[in-house]
This record gives C-alpha cells, sequence and structure tokens, in this order.
C-alpha cells in the first residue's frame, strides 16, 4: 500500500509576519520557512501505518520554488522513502494544487493520500476535499483518529457537533486535524540519510494545468487593534451598551 503526502512550505509558525510596504501581500525576505504543522502530522500518520505494516512506501509531494527541497528533505529525514517536487513560481490556489497533485497521484497510483486539513497561510480549508472531487474518491475531512478495518479505514472526524466515525473504501482522500498525532523530531542520522533519497522534480508547466491563479488579492492589511473592554455592573447595563453602542442587538 502506498500513501502520498502533500506537504506545503509555509513562513514558520513562530514567526510574527509582516506586510509589504504597499500592501500587496506578506514580507518574505529573510523570513524563516517550515513545514506546514498540518502537513507534519500527515507526514506522521503516514510513517505510522508503515511502522504497523499496513502502509510499504510513503511519498511526500511537494508545489513550489526549488526551495521547497528543503520542505521535502525535513519530511524524508522523518522517515519518507521518496520526494517529489513540481517546481512552480507562480502562487497557485487550491483548485489548481487539487489538480497537480490528481495528475500526481495518477502516476503514483497511491492507496491513500493524507494532507493536512489546511495550510496556515492562507487557512482554505480546501485542497483535500477538491482533491477527492476530482479523484472521485471517498474522503475523510478533519480525522482525529485512524484505524485499518478489513481493506478499508475507519476515520474519526472532528465535526460541530463532536465526533463522527465513517468507514471509507480504498483509495481514499484524508484530510488530518490536530489531535490525530504528535510528529516526531528528525533526528541528526536520519537527516543525514535524507540528504541521499530519491527527491525528483517535475516542472508544473509540463503537466498542461492552467497556473494562473483565478483571485486577484487587491490589498492585505492588519487588523485593527483591539479596543479596551468595559466593565457592566448589570445585566441591564449590558444591554443597553450592545444595543446602543455597539448595534449588536
Amino acid at each position: 500500500m502506498k500513501v502520498l503526502v502533500p506537504i506545503k512550505r509555509v513562513v514558520d509558525y513562530n514567526v510574527k509576519i509582516r506586510l509589504k510596504p504597499d500592501g500587496s501581500g506578506v514580507d518574505l525576505a529573510n523570513v524563516k520557512m517550515s513545514m506546514n504543522p498540518f502537513d507534519e502530522i500527515a507526514i506522521e500518520e503516514a510513517l505510522r501505518l508503515r511502522e504497523a505494516k499496513i502502509a510499504t512506501e510513503v511519498v511526500a509531494v511537494s508545489i513550489g520554488p526549488q526551495k521547497a527541497q528543503e520542505t521535502l528533505r525535513t519530511a524524508l529525514a522523518m522517515g519518507a522513502d521518496r520526494a517529489i517536487l513540481v517546481k512552480t513560481d507562480v502562487a497557485i490556489e487550491p483548485l489548481t494544487v487539487a489538480k497537480i497533485l490528481k495528475a500526481i497521484a495518477s502516476e503514483e497510483k497511491p492507496d491513500i493520500i493524507i494532507l493536512g486539513k489546511q495550510a496556515i497561510d492562507d487557512d482554505a480549508n480546501q485542497t483535500g476535499q477538491m482533491l477527492a472531487g476530482l479523484l472521485g474518491w471517498p474522503q475523510g475531512a478533519f480525522a482525529s483518529k485512524i484505524a485499518p478495518a478489513d481493506g478499508s479505514l475507519r476515520v474519526t472526524r472532528e465535526v460541530d457537533g463532536g465526533l463522527q466515525t465513517i468507514l471509507l473504501k480504498l483509495p481514499a482522500v484524508l484530510t488530518v486535524d490536530l489531535r490525530l498525532n504528535e510528529p516526531r523530531y528528525a533526528s541528526l542520522p536520519n537527516i543525514m540519510k535524507a540528504k541521499s533519497k530519491p527527491l525528483a522534480e517535475i516542472d508544473a508547466a509540463t503537466l498542461g494545468i492552467d497556473l494562473e491563479p483565478r483571485i486577484k488579492i487587491v490589498k492585505t492589511q492588519e487588523p485593527g487593534a483591539r479596543k479596551a473592554g468595559v466593565k457592566v455592573a448589570s445585566v441591564a447595563e449590558l444591554v443597553l451598551k450592545l444595543r446602543d453602542e455597539a448595534g449588536v442587538i
């Protein structure tokens, strides 16, 4: 059984985001980049499936510039068997990502595709669902527990009302949530071994997919400063402030 894990190179979650002076987007100059935290969880789950003898190969794939190699090497150091970089300098949107991943899946023929539920840069939470739709595969979004069940997967999902358990036939697409596992740290010997693991490169332009964005970002700005709160003496005063000052009732 082969597991394909798409990963994304994003600004490290510990970094304070800075905007460009002209408001055209986020300033990425000299900013530390790392693997999207949700994708780390996806890689970890794929590795656990392999360690449990359920999966036989874990393949990491990333779409982005040449520097995304560093992120793939991190996945290889964690334990992935090989990696694929789909090279493009164009900032691509979730639907385009899903189309590229569909093309990769058509070549690799994985049994399971595991993605992070969202990336922390755009918070779109769309790629996994779109990919499942394009492939026509069953999907389990927001997975907090995954267990094999006679050629299928029993997936526990986090939903608004609590937890939902579904049974998916393979092949399937999964998007993982925070509570699924705790990703491992790559050891120094594994970091060294990762340098010799296979990492294939594909030019995104050769896949025959339109990479041009369909959404135009007009302006990016920081949220306004939060105003100081006030204390009220009674429920009646609270209701008056909500009605007369906040205008929410």
